[in-house]
């Protein structure tokens, strides 16, 4: 049987759904649990001319895992904990071990990851390939800030090892590298001591996006984490109207119940609402509400409970980790209530300078163009010394948008529009969670000397351009010159 027999066949053909599921191609799918299998695949898919993406959890919104009519290797299945030191917080793990496993296995000796997403689905090679970040990004910068070394699988099947100071171009390069030189198999972490399962939080109400970026940055320093979650539905002098919460760690000996909270149990959050409703099916009571009228009823509801709650100065409370940052996690399927076609996000990040003007004309832009966002969340962050890089010194703020059919068209145009604005206030981007942008917007905020030196290395770790995905082709099309074979 010829290798094309027996790897590509029609029962590994399976739909690939971007995360915020507005859209799917279909690819050969294979799920490799040793380095020896990823091995195997390389080998059968230069044979026969076709191309391989890395999938881990799935979370990127656009097409970051998507290689239409190719190869997806998912690498959920190599996800072992190698090597840990509970003195040292270091850690050395296989690609496919998720968030929700690292914090469960390091949190009884006192630990936690340092950087986490919004949902603990993620993978830590995702992480790395994506260069994710957190509610703590101006403090404590990226995932990859956190990475010590790692092993990289190069498309010849050979695996080098990447640090600091050891071939530290790759190393930097690789991690925000959206899995385009190579493929992580392992992955040591510095992770960072925590002295309580729980956290003081404080949440507050701000009246404006100028409240809501003066409450964070007045905060910077005495706080751990820092997020708002901005309306963008409202106008006037009540545009970007914020509820507020901070994060702060408890200090050594503050928690005098530390041996439970750091339990995973006592992380565990509820499945059911009031021990009644469950949870995964909140998502067809908020369906009605996914439109203009109802999110502006549901966000003006939020924001003015927030108000009576906390008020501007806000009113402190404790919760623990999980709680606080897996709010993707609490309620299950609840990206469901978008309906069929699902959501895509956009996400901007801008100079401190330059901020408060481009989100206020991004927010009535959309306005404008009666394609409101109905989530949007605002984050601190710091730059960082990774090649594709999305950090600056400044704000970020995330933004999804329901998609339909009748809408899409205007969405793909919207986004673009708020492409010249964001790239007007001297902005950047941020590749996990984008689906539409183009290369004339890659160039623009990387710069033609990064794009070169990061096509400079495919070449030396993957001259036959062997990993490709439906976002390298899409935004670096011009660069890649292996053929796609376009039949099944």
């Amino acid at each position: 049987m010829s290798k094309e027999n027996s790897f590509f066949t029609t029962n590994h053909l399976e739909p690939v759904t971007a995360w915020g599921g507005a859209s799917s191609s279909t690819a050969y799918v294979y799920r490799p649990s040793t380095i020896e299998e990823l091995r195997d695949i390389l080998t059968a898919a230069r044979q026969n001319d076709r191309t391989i993406a890395f999938k881990g959890g799935g979370n990127s919104y656009g097409d970051a895992f998507s290689n239409r009519e190719q190869v997806v290797l998912d690498l959920m299945r190599m996800n072992r904990i190698l090597e840990w030191d509970p003195q040292s917080g270091i850690i050395r793990v296989e690609a496919g071990v998720t968030i929700d496993q690292l914090w469960r296995y390091v949190l009884g000796d006192g630990w936690w990851p340092p950087i986490v997403t919004g949902t603990a689905k993620t993978t830590v090679g995702g992480c790395a390939a994506m260069n994710t970040h957190g509610k703590n990004a101006w403090k404590m910068g990226t995932f990859g800030d956190h990475v010590l070394e790692f092993d990289l699988l190069r498309a010849d099947g050979e695996i080098v090892t990447a640090s600091r100071e050891t071939n530290p171009e790759l190393f930097h390069a690789a991690i925000g590298g959206f899995g385009m030189l190579g493929c992580f198999t392992t992955l040591t972490l510095k992770l960072k001591k925590i002295y309580s399962g729980m956290l003081h939080v404080e949440g507050a109400s701000q009246p404006n996006l100028a409240g809501a970026m003066r409450y964070i940055e007045e905060r910077l320093d005495n706080s751990d984490y820092l997020v708002g979650w901005l309306d963008a539905t409202s106008g006037g002098r009540g545009l970007g109207r914020a509820e507020m919460h901070r994060g702060i760690y408890f200090q050594p000996g503050e928690d005098p119940f530390s041996a439970q909270t750091m339990q995973v149990e006592h992380q565990l959050i509820s499945d059911s609402i009031m021990g009644i409703l469950p949870k995964s099916s909140m998502w067809f009571y908020m369906r009605p509400f996914m439109n203009q009228l109802g999110l502006r009823l549901v966000n003006t509801a939020k924001y003015f409970s927030a108000r009576m709650l906390s008020g501007e100065k806000g009113h402190l409370y404790q919760q623990s980790h999980v709680a606080y940052h897996f709010l993707l996690d609490y309620l299950p399927n609840w990206k469901k209530a978008y309906g069929r076609n699902g959501l895509i996000q956009y996400q901007a990040f801008v100079p401190v300078e330059n901020a408060e003007q481009a989100f206020t004309d991004i927010f009535t832009h959309c306005q404008k163009r009666g394609l409101p966002n109905y989530l949007s969340v605002m984050k601190r962050h710091k730059p960082d010394d990774f090649l594709i890089s999305y950090g600056v010194d400044g704000f970020s703020m995330a933004m999804d948008f329901r998609i339909t059919n009748r809408n899409r068209p205007k969405m793909v145009a919207l986004t673009q529009e708020l492409d010249e604005i964001v790239l007007r206030h001297s902005g950047r981007f941020y590749l996990a969670k984008d689906s539409t942008m183009r290369p004339q917007t890659v160039q623009a905020y990387l710069g033609q000397e990064v794009i070169k030196r990061f096509c400079d290395l495919k070449e030396q770790y993957d001259p036959e351009h062997l990993f490709q995905s439906d976002m390298w082709r899409r935004l670096f099309a011009v660069r890649s010159e292996k053929p796609v074979t376009q039949s099944g």
